[in-house]
């Protein structure tokens, strides 16, 4: 009895100690990329869902795809136990980009939500304006001219550049929240559904180098109704990502759309075909591992 005692003793020190060296593998791990800037574009079907995580381990979620789907995705791209959100970000209140939320809401500690003030009156949309306001979280009214400054020290931040007028007279995709991601010399665009109507509004208001940028997410899924060429020639991406759904109804990305891109010899990825699509920047360059 006294020998089987100490066996189970043993075994426990030994799962301790593994344990123990797990954790620090984990943390040297992720210590080791403390420089990197990382931007997951979530596969969770048909809409949008994007991680973002600065070196000093701010977290970003634009966007919560169309079901719990993404709650499962999120788990797997975050550090290990973390259950926070510095800022969740919804473009606008359709269910491709909010369905995800009010479990992501339910499971994860949010700090701040940035939401257009577009009133929906879905029962998703009211569903998770009653969550916001029970959870008591702080909500943002996005407005061009917003800096969201999420590493000080290595100087990373997130500008608002839509909406920049009134949006009571828009319809909902028209009301999309576009942000970009700078850190250093790198930038990422963000433009959730938004119109070719949107993109001739920034057009209008933003300087040339404001709008240019490294990696674009197309608007719409890559519907034909957003990414005019002219957007595309003002971006001037080196790279386009794609979030849409595998066989969607929608037929996305439309491929008026793709000839736009090949026209301008713009690489793009697409989210059904690649998985997520994960990237990283150290403000020099933006590169998959």
């Amino acid at each position: 009895m006294k020998n089987r005692k100490k066996q189970v003793g043993y075994l426990l020190v030994l799962a301790i100690i593994f344990l123990s060296v797990f954790i620090f593998y984990l943390s040297f791990k992720q210590n080791k990329q403390s420089d990197l800037l990382k931007v997951v574009y979530l596969d969770i079907g048909q809409g949008d869902a994007i991680y973002i995580e600065t070196p000093n381990k701010k977290q970003i979620l634009i966007d919560a795809g169309p079901t719990a789907l993404t709650l499962s995705r999120l788990s797997k791209v975050m550090p290990f136990a973390d259950r926070s959100l510095d800022l969740l970000i919804l473009t606008h209140p359709d269910q491709d980009h909010i369905g995800g939320a009010p479990p992501i809401l339910d499971s994860y500690k949010v700090d701040n939500v940035l939401v257009t003030g577009f009133y929906s009156d879905s029962s998703l949309a009211q569903e998770l304006d009653s969550k916001i306001e029970k959870l008591k979280l702080n909500r943002i009214i996005a407005k061009r001219g917003q800096r969201f400054v999420l590493d000080q020290s290595r100087n990373i931040y997130l500008d608002i550049l839509f909406p920049n007028q009134d949006i009571a007279d828009l319809e909902s995709n028209e009301t999309s929240i576009v942000s970009k991601l700078i850190y250093g010399q790198k930038s990422f665009l963000f433009v959730g559904d938004s119109s070719i109507y949107n993109e001739s509004l920034i057009i209008w208001k933003e300087e040339e180098k404001t709008i240019d940028s490294d990696i674009l997410l197309l608007g719409h899924h890559g519907s034909k109704t957003s990414s005019s060429i002219l957007w595309l020639e003002k971006v001037s991406p080196d790279l386009a990502i794609i979030s849409a759904g595998q066989n969607n109804r929608f037929g996305h990305p439309s491929e008026e759309v793709l000839d736009r891109l090949e026209k301008l010899n713009i690489p793009h990825l697409i989210t059904f075909l690649e998985g997520n699509i994960v990237l990283f920047s150290d403000g020099q360059k933006i590169f998959q591992k």
